[in-house]
This record gives C-alpha cells, sequence and structure tokens, in this order.
C-alpha cells in the first residue's frame, strides 16, 4: 500500500530583495496559508503553457519574461483520503516581467484554489503562515540560487484559520 499522495505542478517566483507575491490559498495542504501562484497541469498540458495560465488565473498577472530555474519536492505528513504522507513535486519558474494588475480577488471556478494574490514582505514570510513553495522562493530571492534538494519536514499542520 503507497503512504504517499503525489502532487505535481508548475510555481512561478514573482518578487525582489523586499517582498513576494504570493496567493490565498483555500484547498489542500495549504489551505488559508500564502502559496505561490501556480498548480497542477490539465490533461496534456505543455509545462510552459500550464505556468502562463496558472499564474494568471491566481493573480491576474501575465508572466512576459520567465525561465525555469528547476525542480525539487517536499514531503510531509498530511491525511488526505487513503494516504499518510504528502510529496509535493514542483518546477520553479523565476517570472522577471508581467503584464497586467495584481488582482486581490480572482474568479471562482472548478479547480480554482486561490482567493486572489497580493504582494507579501520576505521577512513576513515563514512556515506559520507559508506553504513550503513559498520559504522556497523567499530562499531564491534572498540567495540568488536555487537548491534542487527536496525538503522534508516532519510535521504538517493545516491551518483552521486564514493568516492573510
Amino acid at each position: 500500500m503507497e503512504k504517499y499522495h503525489r502532487a505535481f505542478g508548475v510555481y512561478g517566483i514573482i518578487g525582489d530583495e523586499q517582498a513576494l507575491i504570493v496567493t490565498k490559498k483555500f484547498g489542500g495542504p495549504y489551505t488559508n496559508r500564502y502559496d505561490l501562484p501556480g498548480g497542477s497541469l490539465e490533461d496534456g498540458e505543455a509545462l510552459d503553457h500550464a505556468i502562463y495560465r496558472e499564474i494568471q488565473e491566481e493573480t491576474g498577472l501575465l508572466p512576459t519574461t520567465l525561465h525555469q530555474l528547476g525542480a525539487t519536492s517536499f514531503r510531509y505528513p498530511w491525511t488526505f483520503e487513503q494516504w499518510q504522507f504528502n510529496q509535493h513535486i514542483a518546477i520553479f519558474y523565476r517570472v522577471v516581467a508581467t503584464d497586467g494588475r495584481l488582482a486581490q480577488q480572482v474568479a471562482n471556478f472548478a479547480g480554482q484554489d486561490s482567493h486572489g494574490a497580493l504582494r507579501v514582505p520576505l521577512d513576513e514570510l515563514i512556515l506559520a503562515n507559508s506553504s513550503p513553495l513559498v520559504l522556497k522562493a523567499k530562499q531564491v530571492l534572498q540567495t540568488g540560487h536555487f537548491d534542487p534538494a527536496d525538503t522534508v519536514y516532519d510535521q504538517w499542520t493545516v491551518l483552521e484559520q486564514p493568516v492573510y
């Protein structure tokens, strides 16, 4: 019997040394936390198409310049259906330029798990309020380096109340 649920997605890092664009998550293990714009691919969808679509759906911004940084995974305990753990495999993109306006509220539709986006100072993004993806993005913005090493958490809590 498999213990791990596996999630796979593409995620965009939009920010600078001061702040990061995050989404207000309302589904899955990152419920009520800040998360990165991004998500799962639609059936047969190309990676590069998915990252543009996901960022636009969740933030209102359309990337105009981006490049892929690499992939990593995050593992932690999470009881979901028949699984006891989650392994979230993520491909990260550094978004250098965008068009459009940041949407604090976004359209709700089947599959949407974001209430909208906001720009949050890096020093306010911590494990108590952010997904592991946000913490990885914060590290990239602070160091200028993407570390592909997997991250393992011994504990994980789905928050009952939103942090935003």
